[in-house]
């Protein structure tokens, strides 16, 4: 992401965090930052390194659960859940409902494209869930594909 929108939605971060009477320090923009400047999901770990790397920044790996906790908490990233690695949400700087949101992984490169589908494909798959005597935890989908980089 271009320098320019990647203060865009820190700014707008900001700003969602104000009203909602919580404060985004600055050792969370970091990590926020992190992962607004990468197109693949990075680990605490990852986060901890980059931030060592790019501001000087030594944060212990549970400082930087604790703030993938708080973005997650306020929508700013997303968890992916079988890798336990986190990405910085598209829509920080959107106002709407976007749909549910799935992730496309590339299995080569790594790369991660966030994708929303309407709600009544998820409502099918609910029921279908239901139907096979289980119950959905989740909605969110991750899908392993194959980049069009990777691809040719």
């Amino acid at each position: 992401m271009a320098a320019s929108r990647v203060q865009t939605a820190i700014k707008s971060a900001e700003n969602s965090c104000k009203a909602r009477g919580v404060n985004l320090t600055s050792k969370r923009k970091q990590v926020l930052s992190a992962l607004l400047q990468s197109n693949k999901a990075r680990s605490a770990y990852e986060l901890v390194d980059y931030c060592k790397d790019e501001f000087g920044e030594t944060l212990p790996p549970m400082s930087v659960y604790r703030i993938l906790d708080f973005l997650q908490n306020e929508h700013l990233v997303h968890k992916l859940k079988l890798a336990n690695k986190y990405i910085a949400c598209t829509h920080i700087a959107c106002d709407h409902d976007h749909g549910v949101v799935q992730f496309l992984i590339c299995n080569s490169c790594q790369s991660v494209k966030e994708i929303t589908i309407d709600k009544s494909t998820i409502n099918t798959l609910q029921r279908t869930v239901e139907d096979a005597g289980f119950q959905l935890a989740s909605p969110q989908l991750e899908i392993n594909c194959i980049c069009h980089s990777c691809k040719n």
